[in-house]
């Protein structure tokens, strides 16, 4: 009876480690792509609502990737919508998945699938509050891309430096 307690109060204090070690993300989602086949037409999004618009923000693009996946880059354009509907920017991106030179998978990763973060978006910040959305369209040649399991978007505020 005593070690079932154990175990309980060590994964308790253990979730709770966890949990609060995110304490700056404002917003995470990631979406699966159907049968790992991202068509050009299918452009996911994201919305979030930021509070704070005297914060800076940093945003990410979370990938996952199978192995097979056949090149080393991705290539994805980001569009950010503010809370009045129009656009606020809009620009390319390119990550690299795997290294060039040796075809390596890059990331976290078991098995055949592979997890990256990517910083899109750099201490920025948002000049109203309100809802936000941000609509990611993959910018490759193959149609449909092949290999990407699910893509995401993180917000969080940037820690004030000490």
């Amino acid at each position: 009876m005593k070690k079932n307690s154990l175990v309980f109060a060590t994964l308790f204090c253990l979730i709770g480690l966890l949990t609060s070690c995110d304490a700056n993300r404002v917003y995470e989602e990631n979406q699966d792509i159907k049968e790992s086949l991202w068509p050009i037409d299918l452009a996911p999004s994201f919305t979030f609502e930021i509070a704070d618009t005297t914060a800076q923000y940093n945003v990410y693009f979370n990938v996952r990737n199978a192995l097979q996946y056949p090149f080393y880059n991705l290539y994805l354009r980001h569009y950010l919508i503010g809370p009045d509907g129009k656009q606020i920017s809009s620009a390319l991106h390119e990550m690299l998945l795997m290294d060039p030179k040796t075809g390596e998978p890059r990331g976290s990763g078991a098995g055949d699938l592979f997890d990256h973060r990517f910083r899109a978006l750099k201490n920025i910040r948002f000049e109203r509050s309100g809802t936000y959305k941000l609509i990611l369209n993959q910018y490759m040649r193959q149609d449909p891309l092949p290999g990407i399991m699910s893509i995401g978007v993180r917000v969080e505020k940037v820690q004030a430096q000490q």
